[in-house]
């Protein structure tokens, strides 16, 4: 029984990794066309929420579930630079873009530094955080700033 489950579990993260699956419903059919029976709408739900699976737009721009690059919820021992991927802004306001699921620890640890290092305040969801310079301080130092609390978290 057992074995059953990696097997199907094994064939799940496959699908996924092809990143062209855009409902659950073309989940469980292509499961079932594997070769794996009891596999309905319910079971692949589940299976996405246990792997932390996300709706993400593949090379193709479509929307179609995949993967996140860790398979584990971030912790504060994973080094910070691996989980920022774009700082940019527009000269009033800061946007991070970061791994799913890192916006609130990276926003956590910027809160901490705050007035000191020019941030005024940050709002964080999932994969993005917006943060908001004090009046004292330019955009491009502020990311300077940012840039280097990331670097020497590693």
């Amino acid at each position: 029984m057992e074995n059953k489950q990696e097997k199907l579990l094994s064939a799940f993260k496959s699908l996924l990794a092809e990143e062209k699956f855009s409902s659950q419903s073309e989940i469980v059919n292509t499961l079932t066309e594997m070769g794996f029976t009891n596999i309905n709408q319910s079971k692949v739900s589940r299976m996405l929420a246990k792997f932390g699976a996300v709706r993400a737009r593949n090379t193709k721009m479509e929307m179609v579930y995949c993967l996140p690059n860790e398979l584990s919820v971030p912790t504060t021992s994973s080094p910070l630079k691996n989980l920022v991927l774009d700082i940019d802004h527009n000269n009033y306001l800061i946007v991070i873009k970061t791994s799913p699921g890192a916006a609130q620890l990276i926003a956590r640890l910027l809160d901490s530094v705050s007035k000191a290092e020019g941030i005024l305040g940050t709002i964080a969801g999932d994969d993005t955080i917006f943060v908001s310079p004090t009046n004292d301080i330019q955009i491009e130092q502020l990311i300077e700033n940012i840039q280097a609390l990331f670097n020497d978290s590693l």
